[in-house]
């Protein structure tokens, strides 16, 4: 097997997982909180809110990438503060290409948790209100085990999106060999040199397999959560 990748394909998958699984991670509980805020809440600004986390969705990835670097970039205003009081820098690094994978992501696992708390049966959660449980204990009781499927789904399409986002990346931390190089930005270095061909297919089928691994085990959680909760 160690000999079917070269160490570099290898090392582009291993910043790939990792790159794919922070932004998973970090995208997780805010991602909850606003599903739960645009899908339960009614506050002023709320339209606004919902067009700016599913604006990633419809603008041009190039350009997400683009104002990434000129917000987190080391001269951005995000970035220059980061930089000098953090020790903090996204530009040109791996975190940057997980805070770009996790932007492009996020509206995809707003949208699939949103979906689950829509079809929650309101009369579970009022009745268990009504024993006198907070708002706060009934969301973690009662709301949050039935949503666990969606919250799954999106996590796993979170993740798929990372695995193959390519115009933020490139735009906002290029395309450093052992730095930011994922899956995606090293088969485009590879069709683009003669004779790359090979490795573009080796890495293409890692993504293949990656995807459906993610997948299988998405929906082998999710069936075991249903029957936990057929079982309650």
């Amino acid at each position: 097997m160690n000999t079917w990748l070269s160490p570099e394909e290898w090392t582009a998958v291993g910043i790939s997982l990792k790159v794919a699984f922070t932004a998973m991670a970090a995208s997780l509980l805010p991602g909850i909180a606003i599903a739960v805020a645009l899908e339960r809440g009614r506050f002023w600004g709320r339209a606004a809110l919902d067009v700016l986390v599913h604006l990633p969705l419809v603008l041009p990835p190039v350009v997400v990438g683009y104002l990434l670097l000129l917000g987190f970039g080391k001269k951005g205003p995000i970035g220059s503060f980061l930089a000098e009081n953090l020790g903090v820098v996204f530009s040109f690094r791996w975190t940057g290409a997980a805070l770009a994978c996790a932007i492009m992501g996020f509206p995809l696992l707003v949208r699939a948790i949103r979906l689950s708390l829509a079809s929650v049966d309101r009369k579970l959660e009022d009745a268990a209100g009504t024993l006198g449980a907070n708002p706060a204990w009934v969301f973690l009781v009662v709301t949050l085990p039935l949503i666990v499927p969606g919250i799954l789904a999106g996590m796993v399409l979170s993740f798929a999106k990372a695995m193959g986002e390519f115009g933020a990346t490139i735009t906002f931390v290029s395309n450093i060999p052992g730095e930011t190089q994922t899956l995606p930005t090293a088969i485009y270095t590879f069709i683009q040199i003669p004779g790359g061909e090979g490795g573009a297919m080796r890495l293409t089928i890692v993504s293949i397999l990656i995807s459906i691994g993610a997948l299988s085990a998405s929906e082998w959680m999710a069936r075991r959560v249903r029957r936990r909760l057929s079982t309650r």
